[in-house]
């Protein structure tokens, strides 16, 4: 080769080439700058505002609301509609914690009540979640009986001034139609392995011994409930029970109480929950079921 073409490559390579790349550079750092503008702008940053360099991570911190709406119960039958299954209400609250980008939850709760075992399989993975974040509560209209029972269980209660809560209690109704059947002329004859096995059938009404009987059980209910809202509100037994007889109180009523810890709505209730998981900037709001009344 000779050395006018020697000299060009060598002119080429140290010349040329970085003059390539450093073209190629700006055109690259240009390209990312109006992709950053362009994602901004579809988040609906402010353009005018700093960026904080949380804006550029990868995961963003949530805040997951499971909506608990209607009557609970364990499980859902096929005819019934209107309720709250506790099953489903777990399963959305494992997801939740199973989520690290999940830093807090808020129960979104608007109901009357329900069994027992369903608050108390609620209650359950409540306290699994907690392990991990806090768990808030928002009260909508109604958040009496069972559904205070699982509200009680949590890190934080807010409510609306009038929504209704408390009624602390247990209850077990059992008809007597036995003077309807006998004024119809319908006769009943029970083949039955014990005394208390028809204990409840609307055909007769409740011996002395089975009333002892079920209000023991409901007593034994009721102690399970008040021990539970006692140590979950941090309120002493005995002053539970002095409230706990069933009556309703409202959400302002409630906070005087010790029920209640603040008065607000739902997005008041996400502030706490955030403020309780240390979350800085805005956090993204994640709904894990829809607020319908077959929550």
């Amino acid at each position: 080769m000779d050395s006018g073409k020697l000299s060009f490559y060598r002119n080429m390579g140290g010349f040329a080439f970085p003059g390539l790349l450093v073209a190629a550079a700006v055109v690259l750092l240009i390209a990312g700058l109006i992709g950053t503008i362009l994602v901004l702008s579809l988040t609906g940053h402010d353009l005018s505002s700093p960026v904080s360099l949380d804006f550029f991570k990868l995961h963003k911190d949530k805040i997951a609301v499971i909506y608990i709406q209607g009557q609970m119960v364990a499980d859902r039958g096929t005819n019934e509609e209107k309720v709250a299954c506790s099953s489903d209400i777990v399963k959305y609250l494992r997801k939740a914690t199973d989520d690290e980008d999940v830093k807090a939850v808020v129960l979104r709760i608007n109901s009357p009540g329900g069994t027992p075992v369903a608050a108390e399989e609620i209650i359950l993975q409540i306290n699994k979640t907690r392990k991990s974040k806090p768990v808030v509560v928002s009260m909508g209209d109604m958040a009496t009986s069972a559904a205070y029972f699982v509200s009680s269980a949590t890190d934080r209660v807010v409510a609306y001034p009038d929504t209704f809560t408390g009624s602390i209690g247990v209850i077990w109704v059992f008809k007597n139609r036995s003077k309807y059947y006998n004024d119809e002329g319908i006769n009943f004859y029970v083949a039955k392995s014990g005394n208390f096995k028809d204990l409840g059938s609307d055909w007769r009404g409740l011996s002395d011994d089975e009333k002892d009987y079920v209000q023991d059980i409901v007593n034994e209910s009721y102690n399970r409930f008040v021990r539970s809202v006692a140590r979950g509100r941090n309120l002493s037994e005995d002053y539970v029970r002095s409230v706990a007889d069933g009556r309703i109180y409202t959400g302002t009523r409630a906070k005087e109480m010790g029920l209640v810890d603040d008065l607000g709505g739902l997005y008041d209730a996400i502030a706490v929950a955030q403020k309780l998981a240390g979350v800085k900037g805005k956090p993204q709001i994640v709904y894990m079921n829809e607020p319908s009344v077959k929550a």
